[in-house]
């Protein structure tokens, strides 16, 4: 078994060493270093990085976490790339249903206390379903947000003590709009429909002209992240 430091020293040496290289490239050594410990997770708001980790190791494990929460149209994406990709996908669910969340902490949590929310029916399972692996990708970009700004293509967890992969973090929009065009990629059908990013449907809303891509989720209060990515 490698232990925590080698991983530590070997993601950020690897994110010194592809800082400049391609997304494909970035997959591929993680693919060949990591193989089956290694996965990617998606929200399904589009398969950028699944499909690309699909040319880089096919049947590569999609993890997709299943809030009770999400947009049928998310559902219905992550059905469409299990049918069409070459990928594994795994959908992880939190340990309580949306019904016996509000047995015991009273409806619509997410208004009230969102960050607990997130940590029950987001953090919380994603933990659990990384303890397999040693490496996980993710579709985070540098352009997304001020709190994005400082991705680095491969990274350290510490939270989880695992590699975080970001092969598109140096992308732009137009990047993933590029890639999406070429090779017909899934892309969920909210986004066509004002959405910037897709979250759980209780919080989110659609973007208004000039916000940034995050300026939907969690609208109206101080919160900007999940919880997943710090």
């Amino acid at each position: 078994m490698t232990t925590a430091t080698d991983l530590q020293q070997l993601a950020e040496q690897a994110g010194r060493d592809l800082e400049d290289a391609s997304a494909l490239e970035i997959l591929t050594w993680a693919a060949e270093t990591f193989g089956p410990r290694f996965c990617v997770t998606s929200s399904m708001e589009d398969a950028v990085v699944a499909h690309l980790a699909s040319r880089a190791f096919p049947g590569v494990d999609v993890v997709f976490l299943d809030t009770g929460y999400h947009f049928p149209e998310t559902i219905g994406t992550r059905d469409a790339v299990a049918e069409v990709m070459d990928v594994n996908v795994i959908t992880l669910t939190p340990r309580q249903t949306v019904a016996e969340q509000d047995a015991e902490y009273g409806p619509k949590l997410h208004d009230r206390d969102p960050d607990l929310c997130c940590a029950l029916r987001k953090v919380k399972p994603l933990e659990e379903g990384l303890t397999g692996y040693d490496a996980w990708a993710t579709g985070l970009r540098r352009d997304e947000s001020p709190t994005r700004a400082n991705t680095p293509v491969v990274g350290w967890d510490p939270k989880r003590q695992k590699v975080k992969v970001s092969p598109i973090a140096r992308w732009t929009q137009a990047d993933v709009d590029a890639y999406v065009a070429e090779h017909g990629v899934l892309t969920n059908p909210l986004l066509m429909d004002g959405y910037a990013s897709v979250g759980c449907a209780p919080c989110t809303r659609r973007v208004l002209e000039g916000e940034d891509a995050r300026a939907g989720r969690w609208a109206g209060s101080n919160k900007t992240e999940c919880g997943l990515h710090g």
